[in-house]
């Protein structure tokens, strides 16, 4: 069956390769690619593809706020998440942000497959060492009556924007000018940051991204 595929990686190989496996007589293509977030928003609202397959970790704006705002304008959209990590915590960050499945990069190409298959079809797909996180964290939800807080809880879509873009080493001028706002917006947005998460200096609001895998370290 045709399915329209877009993929969203920041490694070339990475896409050339997820391109030929899923290209490989499966029927489906790729119609799209992007090699950060901000372009991946970008491409996926022009080409309105049956699907996304997109990597945690990306410059300029990261997978997961990616997803969450392609989800917001376009929430029937399957997104598959790709990601080297493996946490509960990340898994429900993945799950938060919209997305209806998640692949370890460590994982089979058959395991890939797999998941494409499901969502296509509707149904969420998570990698075996995955499910077992998404299940734990289901039964601990339903002991305490309420799901757990995901890390990043509190904080606006374009706060995440921000607080990625400090941690990659921009100043609040580059901030600006990358976001298309205000100096002083983005200076607002930074003492807003620091004000929400409890820290008082930059390196701590990156230490802060860094463990929710904003960025990489």
């Amino acid at each position: 069956m045709s399915l329209r595929i877009f993929i969203a990686d920041d490694h070339e190989v990475v896409r050339q390769g997820l391109r030929v496996l899923l290209e490989n007589g499966t029927g489906w293509s790729v119609c799209g690619e992007a090699v950060d977030g901000r372009r991946a928003v970008e491409g996926v609202l022009e080409l309105r593809p049956d699907l996304v397959v997109m990597d945690v970790s990306m410059p300029q704006l990261g997978g997961l706020e990616a997803t969450r705002q392609i989800a917001r304008q376009l929430p029937r959209l399957p997104i598959l998440m790709l990601s080297v990590n493996e946490s509960e915590d990340l898994v429900r960050e993945v799950i938060t942000a919209g997305a209806r499945g998640f692949v370890l990069k460590s994982d089979t190409g058959r395991d890939l497959l797999t998941a494409v298959d499901e969502l296509r079809l509707g149904r969420p797909f998570f990698s075996a060492r995955l499910a077992d996180f998404v299940l734990q964290g289901y039964l601990r939800g339903g002991a305490r009556g309420e799901p757990p807080p995901a890390p990043a809880e509190g904080l606006t879509g374009r706060e995440r924007e921000v607080l990625q873009l400090l941690a990659e080493g921009q100043s609040n001028k580059e901030v600006a000018a990358s976001l298309g706002i205000g100096v002083k917006t983005a200076e607002a947005h930074r003492a807003n940051l620091m004000r929400k998460l409890g820290v008082r200096s930059l390196g701590e609001l990156v230490r802060y991204a860094i463990r929710n895998r904003l960025v990489e370290p």
